[in-house]
């Protein structure tokens, strides 16, 4: 390997970059990630040691799970001091579940992580997977001084650059299929590659990576709509074995104000439920107590997802869940900043 020359992993998981058409049926399937290589001979020009780890076998995004996650910060912990950064190809349905995670459980993290997939299979004449791609190379490359210009793990997609746990997917056929409402663009790529380093996070010191894995899985994403059925709701929150709650609450953080929904909630928090409200809206913050309907989920201990997007609260709340805390703990960790998933 030449000194001063980048080396960069790539991870692939599997996803639309690197699927193709059977003809029999006419259903996209994973493809070995040669294949992808070989679609794109513009990397060997980059000028960088580029080596891959492909997931056997690849998955849809449909399929990923905790499990998966932990494999792909495993997977990173293993292979960290041999490379400058990291690329991981990934289905776009749940890559904003996925690069939250990572930013839970990569603790230390001082090397860019960047996640990126494709509208289209790479094969495909109009596939956005190639500049996808490369971009995304050149940028888990980019140093300064040395140094990451991008230690973090984000997404890259059509051009732009955001925060992976600030992320989510908005749009099913565009190739601008992603979104930072709450937080401002990492960089965004043109003619040259533009960061914006006031809004880069820079760990104030560095120790050694360290991954935690640990995740618990009993957790729901419970969604607030006019006409809730209440034996619903009820039978949801007492689900047995069930630990923690996302509540997607209507703007700023509101219920209705109904008696036995109320209740239900007060009643699951004394078995130390742990419920984290979140806004439905795609931007802007929750704020308990800003009108009456929020006022007595503030009282009952309904903790406050502030800005966070429901991929970074359900997968903050089931790896504070797996980490052998006190209910307590788990609720003041949630309110607490962990990487950059919170407006502060």
């Amino acid at each position: 390997m030449d000194i001063g020359t980048p080396s960069i992993l790539l991870i692939y998981t599997g996803g639309t970059i690197g699927m193709v058409q059977k003809t029999e049926t006419g259903a996209l399937v994973p493809v070995r990630f040669n294949q992808i290589l070989d679609e794109v001979p513009e990397l060997n020009r980059l000028g960088y040691n580029l080596k891959s780890i492909t997931f056997n076998p690849p998955l849809d995004s449909s399929d990923i799970t905790p499990k998966i996650w932990a494999k792909l910060a495993r997977t990173i912990q293993e292979n960290y001091s041999k490379y400058d950064g990291f690329v991981i190809l990934h289905g776009t349905d749940t890559m904003a579940y996925t690069a939250s995670a990572l930013s839970y459980m990569l603790e230390n993290l001082d090397k860019p992580v960047v996640m990126t997939g494709s509208q289209l299979p790479i094969g495909i004449l109009r596939t956005d997977g190639k500049e996808n791609l490369i971009t995304s190379i050149e940028i888990a490359a980019a140093k300064q001084n040395g140094t990451a210009v991008v230690p973090e793990v984000c997404i890259y997609f059509d051009f732009k650059l955001s925060r992976g746990n600030r992320t989510s997917k908005r749009h099913a056929d565009h190739f601008s299929a992603f979104h930072s409402t709450n937080y401002p663009l990492l960089a965004k790529a043109g003619v040259d590659i533009k960061f914006y380093h006031e809004n880069i996070y820079h760990p104030n010191s560095k120790g050694i990576l360290k991954a935690n894995t640990n995740f618990d899985e009993n957790v729901v994403i419970l969604r607030i709509f006019p006409g809730m059925n209440r034996i619903v709701f009820e039978s949801i929150m007492n689900i047995a074995g069930l630990k923690g709650v996302v509540l997607e609450t209507f703007g700023s953080g509101n219920i209705p104000s109904v008696t036995w929904m109320m209740r239900s909630i007060k009643q699951a928090i004394r078995r130390d439920m742990v419920i984290l409200n979140v806004t439905q809206c795609e931007g802007g913050s929750v704020k308990m107590g800003h009108y009456h309907a929020s006022q007595e989920l503030l009282n009952a201990g309904v903790v406050s997802g502030e800005d966070m997007t429901t991929e970074a609260a359900v997968t903050k709340l089931m790896f504070l869940l797996g980490q052998g805390l006190t209910t307590e703990d788990v609720k003041l960790y949630l309110k607490k900043n962990r990487s950059g998933e919170i407006s502060e």
